[in-house]
């Protein structure tokens, strides 16, 4: 047997086969095929499985999040069997040249032609053609869209893991998550507890493809990962997961309950969530709302642009799923470890401290404006508030306001119905904290990110898994500015949350309510948790 040690991003216990995670990134390069014929045939079995996979997909959607979102599929199959898209293929093939190749070529002079377009609706086809495209590639490629090639759940074991291979990955195909390096503050680590999964990061094991299929055991309560454990062990192991999973079931009956003390202190638990399908998990935890709704995971995991039209029907689903539960919305918070390509950000030495999240949108406000439309559109749907990242000033605030009222002014010209929806900020900055008397009069909430609160506040970044120890969630520096912002924000009247990782933190969830804290948003997996440490108050 093997044993590692690493830090523990959610407590549980996995069990079950190692499946190596390797980056998928593919590469097309032009060859010449032997056999012009076979090369054919390989495209043609490629578009059959895209075609069937696009089915599976469609109903899949259908029955999580409705027909708006699940339509897309039926595009992309229509895309599949355009003669004029399936000809230009064929002639590529004609010319003697490899399949993969020829189904670039197609995608490239297609999505040109759509992007071209004056029509709105058009112009967003080029995005579909391409991932249409990248779709049989990869399937001639025999490269995996999750990166995970087996239909058995699996223990993930990797180098390291970005926000947007993470998000991409089939929830029923992960037991759990472990890699070699990596930080318990990132927003991988992050991700991975929103789908309550146990993980392991920073275990500085030597790993690779010779993991493949062996029995691991992930042990989120000690911290370690042990590989082909001898059956006294793994009996052992077996024993305390049961043991686990009846204290998970013994919180069910927390269901229903209310979130208060022993003498009649209440607070709000509400859940975070990065896609639409988890809004499903956080009603079946009981969550009283959505607190946070990370919509930068929208735009991570793809190649292009998220459309007006295509944010609208997520924030949709969202609302309608919660129905009279409230749903706060962050405004993308892209930057640091979350990059996306297509955003063309320039490297950064401090990118934590760099261009990101609301400095981007200021600055590049049609980005900014199109998800503002989305939302404002969606909040007919729903009990919808909106939150803005990284908000250091006044001036920030004020120029918001301004960019809001410009898109409700535009939408209501337009014919939309336009909700008056909450506007908060999120303070994530000491500068926030310290000028939180000052912000307050400009905002309906505010909710506290303690993930970067921490980071700022001591100077430490939260990727870099040396400083883990450093990273001192409790230290006294961060509560004052907790406190002194919840203070700030009630001489207001505006209602004060905590939204970070922070939250779920039961050791200090008497803390919090001696602060006066109005709500807790937390993992979907911690809902019962957190209540059952607020009912034992």
């Amino acid at each position: 047997m093997e044993k590692y040690t690493g830090k523990s991003v959610l407590k549980g216990i996995a069990i079950g086969r190692i499946y190596w995670y390797e980056k998928q990134d593919y590469q097309v390069v032009r060859l010449e095929a032997e056999d012009k014929e076979a090369e054919k045939k390989r495209f043609a079995k490629a578009v059959e499985t895209a075609r069937e996979q696009l089915t599976g997909l469609y109903e899949e959607t259908l029955e999580r999040v409705g027909e708006d979102h699940a339509m897309i599929f039926d595009i992309h199959k229509m895309m599949l069997e355009d003669d004029d898209y399936l000809e230009a293929v064929n002639e590529v093939l004609e010319e003697g040249l490899n399949a993969e190749y020829a189904v670039e070529m197609a995608q490239n002079q297609f999505a040109e032609m759509f992007a071209a377009m004056d029509d709105e609706y058009m112009k967003a086809r080029a995005a579909d053609i391409k991932d249409v495209s990248k779709r049989v590639i990869r399937i001639l490629a025999g490269v995996a869209e999750d990166g995970i090639l087996t239909d058995e759940p699996v223990i993930v074991v990797a180098d390291d893991l970005t926000p947007s291979e993470t998000v991409k990955m089939d929830k029923n195909k992960i037991l759990a998550f472990v890699t070699v390096r990596g930080s318990s503050n990132s927003h991988t680590a992050i991700l991975a507890r929103s789908m309550n999964l146990p993980a392991l990061v920073n275990t500085g094991m030597a790993a690779g493809k010779e993991l493949n299929g062996k029995v691991g055991v992930v042990d989120g309560f000690a911290g370690e990962f042990l590989i082909e454990p001898d059956t006294e062990v793994l009996d052992e192991m077996i024993h305390r997961k049961n043991q686990w999973v009846a204290d998970l079931e013994a919180l069910e009956q927390l269901k229903g309950k209310d979130n208060v003390t022993g003498d009649g202190r209440r607070i709000d638990i509400f859940a975070n969530i990065g896609k639409v399908e988890d809004a499903q998990g956080a009603l079946e935890a009981d969550a009283g709302g959505i607190g946070l709704f990370r919509s930068e995971f929208l735009y991570l995991g793809r190649g292009n642009f998220p459309t007006e039209e295509e944010q609208f029907l997520s924030y949709k689903a969202v609302l309608e799923k919660m129905g009279e539960k409230k749903v706060v919305i962050r405004t993308l918070d892209i930057g640091a470890d979350k990059k996306v390509d297509y955003f063309n950000l320039d490297e950064e030495e401090n990118p934590a401290l760099g261009y990101r999240a609301i400095r981007i949108c200021l600055d590049r406000p049609e980005i900014f404006i199109t998800q503002l439309r989305a939302i404002f559109r969606a909040s007919a749907y729903g009990r919808a508030a909106i939150m803005f990242p990284m908000v250091v000033s006044t001036a920030e605030v004020r120029r918001i306001k301004e960019i809001v009222e410009q898109v409700k002014e535009e939408l209501s010209t337009e014919g939309y119905p336009v909700k008056d929806v909450e506007l908060g900020i999120m303070i994530e900055t000491p500068a926030a904290a310290l000028i939180s008397d000052e912000l307050a009069k400009e905002v309906d909430f505010f909710s506290i990110g303690t993930n970067d609160l921490t980071q700022y506040t001591l100077a430490v970044d939260r990727q870099n898994q040396k400083l883990e120890s450093t990273c001192d969630t409790h230290h006294p520096a961060v509560l004052k500015l907790i406190e002194m912002t919840v203070k700030n924000g009630h001489k207001e009247g505006i209602w004060v949350g905590i939204c970070g990782e922070l939250a779920a933190d039961t050791d200090l969830t008497e803390t919090f309510l001696n602060m006066g804290v109005d709500e807790l948003s937390v993992s979907a997996s911690s809902v019962l948790k957190v209540r059952k440490a607020v009912r034992d108050i």
